[in-house]
């Protein structure tokens, strides 16, 4: 992946190995992605057949701001949101065999897409790099074709939102993410540290950097990026988030700014320990030993 690894060493990004919980399939790390919380294994009953997610979300305060979402992709993304895209285009995982139309039925949609100005948010699930690791496994000669293709998707999205960055005073966010990896046999859903650690890269001109400035790639929980996302946007942090602001992120900005970013993480996790622990107080510290007052007598 040429383009990504340039924008990885030299260009104005972040990136991260994002640490996913177990278990490592799909619907319970989308909703990790998006809520910041931590599903349980009762998602993997629920993975093939996911309810409407009632948790709050990124996708649902982006909404409530009025945000245009679009989505095409993994249909996994429909059933969770079934009314939060203004459009969307699901392709099903079920045929695992098929690592080519279920991609292509995604960057169909790219060029129109781009160059469209009614959409605030595009999400773009593939799946075509997992099947064929199901198909036969990482090592496979197909896997280099298809992260080829993936490298040019990125670089097609990426140079589109450069150009429009010449029309408005808002920098644009790419975000490239996985929402699991993949064991040495190609499959995933235990806790192995090729199943749990994922990709994240942050890319925007936000994050201009000078030659030799050098970012070797910081540690993190999959479930930071939705309190990441959600101040990058300026929207509320999910209530039931347990992640933590990506600092990198806000470096470069003003330390006023920076403060004022940490204190909306820092009273989000305040209000979601109040209410599910219930000895938490905030600010109590456990009173001073006193010595004791008064005269001793015999008696």
């Amino acid at each position: 992946m040429p383009y990504t690894t340039y924008l990885v060493e030299k260009g104005a990004s972040h990136s991260f190995v994002a640490e996913a919980k177990p278990p490592t399939v799909t619907m319970p790390r989308i909703k990790a992605l998006m809520t910041g919380s931590l599903p349980g294994f009762v998602d993997v009953v629920r993975n093939l057949n996911s309810p409407a997610l009632l948790e709050d979300s990124v996708i649902r305060q982006a909404k409530t701001a009025g945000k245009r979402i679009i989505f095409y992709g993994d249909e996994t993304w429909v059933k969770l949101f079934p009314k939060h895209f203004v459009e969307y285009d699901g392709t099903t995982s079920f045929f695992v065999s098929d690592y080519t139309e279920v991609d292509n039925n995604v960057t169909r949609h790219l060029d129109k897409v781009l160059k469209r100005g009614d959409w605030d948010m595009l999400i773009l699930h593939y799946l075509g790099l997992d099947h064929i690791g199901h198909i036969s496994g990482p090592n496979s000669p197909l896997i280099g074709h298809k992260l080829s293709e993936m490298d040019s998707v990125l670089m097609k999205i990426h140079t589109s939102l450069q150009s429009k960055e010449r029309e408005t005073p808002l920098p644009n966010l790419l975000v490239l993410c996985g929402d699991h990896g993949m064991s040495e046999t190609g499959s995933h859903g235990a806790s192995s540290m090729e199943e749990v650690n994922t990709p994240l890269i942050l890319i925007s001109s936000a994050f201009e950097r000078k030659p030799g400035d050098i970012r070797h790639p910081k540690h993190v929980q999959q479930t930071d990026v939705a309190a990441t996302l959600a101040i990058a946007l300026g929207l509320p942090i999910p209530k039931d988030s347990v992640g933590s602001l990506l600092f990198p992120v806000v470096e470069g900005r003003p330390m006023r700014e920076q403060l004022r970013f940490l204190h909306l993480n820092t009273v989000q996790l305040s209000k979601l320990l109040q209410e599910n622990v219930p000895s938490y107080e905030k600010g109590s510290h456990p009173a001073p030993a006193q010595r004791p007052t008064g005269t001793a007598q015999k008696g």
